[in-house]
């Protein structure tokens, strides 16, 4: 099967997606001077953007590519909440599935970009696990979702909704109902994700799983070696910026895919690119060497631009 006949397959899956949801806020200006209060530029800002980040950006990814998607997460009751959700509904994902909790803001990054170099980022969130109310609402309603998904997505960015008992009773309800898992980890405890079909690290994070060395490539063979033993089952899939991404599957030999070479002007949201893909693809029938092939041509689209970009089933089936 041809990748442009894998892409024909993409429009109408049904896909879930489990996360910490953010609000990127772009603040765009000009920076001809230093501030005489500190050595600092002085921003002149002309206009400002909202996208989804995190999960968000996952999510409209995936409906980018023509899925219909459902987003769980939370948010807190404040005015960013009505702005994400705006975004979301305008990239086309469901947010009914967006838990508001009072007790926390709603995750913004606010970037001030000046001659598209970001000069400072500001973060407003808190990382408290959810309650066990909002975890269990949030069960309910994915087992009611479950049985029409062709799979579920989970982008985890630590910012405490993916808690372990709601990870685990998750991917279980998963599993039970024949259900592939992709998942994006974040921190040191592999565990968290055990029975996942798929697990997507960067070399950071592959490093933290494994407590190794992981900054070269045969380091990460290394290190994606024994993360695959150590979880029999679950692929792992390391990303490895400009040196493209190595596939480890239990016993068989690591997959490498080197990509072309791309100017880099944000590598923002790149991975979310590549879970999204990968998870489309798989779920379509490709094998893995086209879905790594696909997953590597829409992160190079997502590189070329500034901020977190959802790459559009076109612009993915254009470049092909």
């Amino acid at each position: 099967m041809g990748l442009a006949e894998i892409l024909k397959k993409f429009p109408g899956q049904r896909i879930l997606v489990l996360g910490d949801v953010i609000l990127d806020w772009y603040w765009w200006g000009q920076a001809s001077r230093l501030s005489p209060e500190a050595p600092v530029p002085v921003v002149r800002k002309q206009r400002t953007t909202l996208q989804p980040g995190g999960a968000g950006n996952t999510a409209a990814n995936l409906a980018a590519l023509g899925a219909r998607v459902s987003l769980f997460g939370v948010t807190g009751e404040d005015s960013h909440a009505n702005d994400l959700k705006a975004a979301l509904s305008a990239c086309g994902v469901e947010t009914g599935g967006l838990m508001a909790d009072s007790g926390r803001p709603t995750t913004t990054k606010t970037r001030v970009i000046a001659a598209h170099q970001q000069v400072v980022r500001v973060d407003e969130e808190a990382i408290h696990p959810i309650s066990t109310d909002i975890a269990d609402a949030v069960l309910k309603a994915v087992r009611e979702d479950l049985h029409n998904a062709g799979g579920i997505v989970i982008s985890d960015y630590a910012k405490g909704f993916l808690t372990p008992p709601l990870l685990d009773a998750v991917i279980g309800e998963a599993r039970r109902a024949g259900k592939r898992v992709f998942a994006d980890p974040k921190g040191a405890d592999a565990a968290r994700y055990r029975g996942v079909f798929l697990l997507k690290p960067n070399r950071l994070e592959l490093g933290l799983l494994t407590g190794l060395p992981s900054e070269t490539h045969a380091e990460i063979l290394a290190a994606g070696g024994r993360l695959a033993g150590d979880m029999p089952g679950t692929h792992i899939l390391v990303t490895e910026g400009s040196e493209g991404m190595t596939l480890f599957s239990d016993s068989q030999a690591p997959e490498h895919l080197a990509p072309a070479p791309r100017q880099v002007f944000d590598v923002t949201g790149a991975g979310d690119t590549v879970l999204a893909v990968i998870a489309m693809a798989v779920t379509a029938g490709a094998s893995w060497t086209e879905a790594m092939q696909l997953a590597a041509e829409a992160a190079g689209i997502a590189i070329g631009q500034m901020g977190s970009v959802a790459v559009s089933l076109k612009q993915l089936g254009t470049n092909l």
